[in-house]
């Protein structure tokens, strides 16, 4: 939904970009396309910083869901 979105900058779009071809790499490869557009806004230690950190994130949400962790806003209802 983030690419219909007319509210992120080019920038912010190959970080969400980025982010979804990591996530989906099972089926996405992490596309040429995806990695040159990140190229194009960040350097090569950038890359590798938010690449760490959208994994970090992933890791988390699999064991969050994995140990079927409750949300904080699915206790409070």
């Amino acid at each position: 939904m983030w690419r219909e979105a007319g509210v992120f900058d080019a920038r912010e779009r190959a970080v969400l970009g980025w982010t979804d071809a990591l996530t989906n790499i099972s089926t996405s490869s992490a596309p040429d396309a995806d990695y040159e557009e990140m190229r194009a806004h960040f350097s090569e230690e950038e890359i590798a910083k938010l690449s760490v950190a959208i994994g970090t994130i992933n890791v988390w949400n699999r064991l969050a869901v994995g140990f079927r962790t409750p949300h904080a806003v699915d206790e409070a209802a």
